[in-house]
């Protein structure tokens, strides 16, 4: 067991935190480190080295800034097994799913890397009488993210490659969770010739969350969490003037339309549902079948294969679905799933109980699925972050799209059709951020943008892609005459090209 620290300035930093949190390995209940929730005085130090580092950061050529994020892509690439280990022993999810997890953020890396073609501005010529005019997009200066538990290494990554790559210096406090992996990246990152207080990381609770929201020298703040968290994130650092892009909760639908080719659908349910235990923001948790019959189909299909879900540890290559992420978070899934059968849902397949030998203290839970859930029940009004899957039925097309779009979130969905007239108006119609088409996880790839709409965001900016570099930047533009073009004489009227 080893105690985290701090990254501050280039150098690991040791905390002399008064308090301290352990990080657990979810597979076995154990304890394999020590977090230090740090002071607003370790905020400040790393403000005060991001600050510091900004200025020449920020004015250093785009294409020189780039050049450590070439090396970075490459490093990671070099050290993926041992950052997935990482992902896996704090996270629990399978080596699998860490790989993935890690090659959907080098994606990020790697559309960072072409920043210097996308911070190119505008010019326009003879705007007025020999009056010239141009924009560009200038840095904020130093900004922070606030990352979440079930992604620790690809929505870190959402954030710092665009965010540094566009000039600012970036101060990110990581889940207590799952640490280890970000500090990984920060090691490969200096390691790739990154100048000392560009990137720094301050590990810690809420107390850091709030002194991130207060500083006045912070400019910006990028969160991805719980909706309730992401309101709390949005109102506070906006208040104090801050950008602010947060990123919430989610209650994913994926409809199922009586012509689906109903292996395909059960496949992407599957996946969609039960990868990575349900701890995804994209995660299906709730599946429309339209019609009685497409309902009875589905669920005889789906009963088998949930029932059958390979559970167990990110070792055993076998393994599916790895355990959830603390104790905390097996006995708040369980109690959902002990309401939802109190509530009158048909409960087809139970993963509550599940014991592996050898790992009896695990955090494990076998999948779980709901038959015959309405809309007024808590598992469907709540967002369970776990793996249960919930089966809506719907008697036709119009009632499961007004269930999606009554719904308070707005993240992502799905339908599986073979009828293009539908998947049409589906795309058109529906009130959500991002959409699938046979599909079941709609994310964006890295040159789009990550967003929901409703409560599932706060702030006018989605996160990477274009959105990222307009979050991270500001537009400045430059209107210019020089002497020789300038008549003699003052002029009271408001410009104008009469």
């Amino acid at each position: 067991m080893h105690m985290i620290e701090n990254a501050i300035n280039g150098r690991r930093a040791a905390v002399h935190a008064a308090r301290t949190a352990p990080v657990f390995n979810p597979a076995t209940g154990e304890e394999v480190a020590r977090l230090p929730l740090s002071s607003a005085e370790d905020l400040n130090a790393a403000v005060a080295a991001a600050k510091a580092a900004a200025a020449s950061w920020g004015t250093t050529p785009p294409m020189k800034r780039v050049r450590p994020m070439f090396k970075f892509k490459e490093l990671l690439e070099k050290n993926a097994d041992e950052i997935a280990r990482a992902i896996s022993r704090e996270h629990g999810k399978t080596h699998a799913d860490a790989l993935g997890e890690l090659a959907r953020g080098i994606d990020v890396v790697d559309f960072a890397c072409g920043i210097p073609h996308l911070l190119k501005g505008e010019f326009s010529r003879n705007v007025g009488p020999d009056i010239d005019s141009w924009s560009d997009r200038q840095p904020l200066g130093v900004v922070a993210g606030i990352t979440p538990f079930n992604f620790p290494a690809m929505v870190p990554m959402w954030m710092f490659p665009v965010a540094i790559a566009c000039g600012n210096t970036f101060i990110l406090k990581p889940s207590e969770r799952d640490p280890s992996a970000p500090m990984l990246l920060w090691e490969l990152f200096q390691e790739a010739g990154l100048p000392a207080g560009v990137f720094n990381i301050v590990h810690g609770d809420k107390t850091i969350v709030d002194a991130i929201l207060d500083h006045p020298d912070i400019s910006a703040v990028s969160f991805v969490g719980s909706t309730p968290v992401a309101q709390y994130i949005y109102g506070r650092g906006s208040a104090n003037g801050k950008r602010v892009q947060a990123l919430g909760g989610a209650k994913n639908h994926m409809i199922v339309m009586p012509d689906a080719d109903m292996d395909q659908a059960v496949d992407a349910l599957m996946g969609a549902g039960y990868g990575s235990a349900g701890e995804r923001c994209m995660a299906i948790s709730v599946a429309v079948p339209v019609g009685e019959k497409t309902a009875d189909r589905l669920v005889e299909a789906l009963a088998p294969r949930v029932a059958n879900l390979k559970v167990g540890p990110a070792s055993d290559a076998a393994s599916e679905m790895g355990p959830v992420v603390t104790a905390d978070a097996k006995r708040r899934i369980t109690s959902l799933i002990d309401k939802g059968v109190a509530e009158g849902a048909k409960l087809v397949v139970d993963g509550r109980g599940l014991k592996l030998q050898g790992y009896e203290n695990g955090y494990f839970l076998g999948g779980t699925l709901f038959d015959r859930v309405t809309r007024d029940m808590t598992i469907y009004r709540e967002e369970i972050f776990g793996p249960v899957l919930s089966v809506v039925r719907a008697q036709n097309y119009d009632e499961a799209a007004d269930l999606i779009n009554t719904n308070e979130y707005g993240n992502g969905t799905a339908i599986f059709t073979r009828d293009g007239d539908t998947a049409r108006a589906f795309a058109d119609r529906i009130e959500v951020g991002m959409v699938g088409i046979n599909v079941p996880l709609p994310v964006p790839v890295a040159y789009h943008s990550f967003g929901g709409w409703k409560r599932s965001a706060f702030g006018d900016h989605a996160i990477y892609g274009p959105e990222g570099v307009h979050f991270y930047t500001r537009l400045k533009t430059v209107t210019s005459r020089w002497p020789a073009g300038i008549r003699k004489g003052a002029e009271f009227n408001f410009p104008s090209l009469k």
